[in-house]
């Protein structure tokens, strides 16, 4: 391949508008109580047990007779009153929520809440530190992701992750992006040509780097190769991505082209989302869940949590009285 090729740099994009949120039948979420920790009905209030102002505990509302359609109520990723320890020290206290398909959700809160705990627990991440002890549940469709049996490496391509720093091999481009098809056993080199070009394509990177495949991932930009992080993610099909603050370290020329890309993306893919940028969560998700002090304080459709949230730590963290 040429070697001499100027790679493009990133040009700003504008984001679209985020739509209305949709409304069914007047609810925002789920009606029964077996779905706990999806966004309920917006006039109801929980009346049993110790309550936060408005209502909600653990980001739990309360349930409505009426049942909406299975699609509406159906979550890909669902966790029950899961807890984490670091030694003694409790990371995460009974966080129950489901993550649902197709759609951005982003997980806010200040530093140090659990955010970033949460999201790797849910492809057993965490299981990489010494002293790491939970309880409770998260199932992946009906996989038990906690149990001893669960195979992890193929728990890992189902839920990719892209972190918060891009970390490109230091390899080619083209071998970034087919690394773990190989891991995974893959050698015909037409079918590894054709998933490089599809994933690039997928998260928007081809038309700039299609006729430098052959040269090193790290003479790419910071977002070109994040995207490119991205790209490699996206070639071992993942069913969920997680994304660890992916543009924290971006210009904000970058940061739009990620956005963009999570917009475009989450038609067919689910994606979790630790961000510390308000505007961003408003910018790209479809829910949000406010973690502090790791407990889950509100969960809901982010036009709910950024207009009218029901607690009252939540309205002060959006509206930075803390945080």
């Amino acid at each position: 391949m040429p070697g001499n090729e100027v790679i493009p740099m990133e040009a700003p994009v504008v984001i679209p508008p985020i739509p209305e949120a949709e409304e069914r039948n007047g609810e925002l979420g789920p009606p029964d109580e077996a779905h706990r920790g999806k966004p309920f009905p917006r006039d109801e209030v929980r009346t049993a047990g110790p309550v936060a102002k408005g209502g909600i505990r653990n980001g739990v509302r309360p349930p409505t007779e009426e049942r909406l359609d299975d699609a509406a109520i159906e979550a890909i990723l669902r966790v029950r009153e899961f807890s984490l320890f670091y030694g003694q020290t409790q990371a995460l206290k009974k966080v129950s929520l489901d993550i649902h398909p197709r759609a951005v959700t982003a997980i806010i809160g200040p530093s140090g809440c659990g955010k970033s705990t949460l999201l790797r627990s849910f492809n057993r991440m965490n299981d990489l530190i010494p002293g790491i002890r939970t309880e409770g549940e998260i199932t992946l469709r009906d996989l038990n992701l906690r149990a001893a049996t669960t195979d992890v490496v193929d728990l890992r391509r189902r839920i990719g992750m892209v972190f918060q720093r891009p970390n490109p091999f230091p390899k080619s481009i083209f071998d970034n992006v087919v690394f773990g098809l190989r891991m995974l056993g893959l050698r015909n080199r037409a079918e590894l040509e054709a998933r490089a070009e599809e994933s690039l394509r997928r998260a928007a990177l081809w038309e700039e780097v299609k006729d430098s495949l052959g040269r090193s991932a790290l003479a790419l930009s910071g977002g070109q190769q994040q995207r490119l992080c991205i790209a490699r993610c996206l070639a071992v099909q993942p069913e969920i991505i997680l994304m660890d603050e992916p543009t924290s370290a971006l210009d904000p020329a970058a940061t739009a082209r990620i956005e963009e890309l999570l917009i475009r993306l989450k038609a067919n893919y689910t994606i979790v989302i630790v961000t510390h940028n308000m505007q961003q969560a408003a910018r790209v998700s479809s829910f949000s869940a406010f973690l502090l002090n790791g407990e889950l304080i509100e969960y809901d459709e982010t036009i709910r949590i950024f207009t009218n949230p029901r607690v009252q730590a939540t309205e002060d963290y959006i509206t930075g009285r803390f945080g």
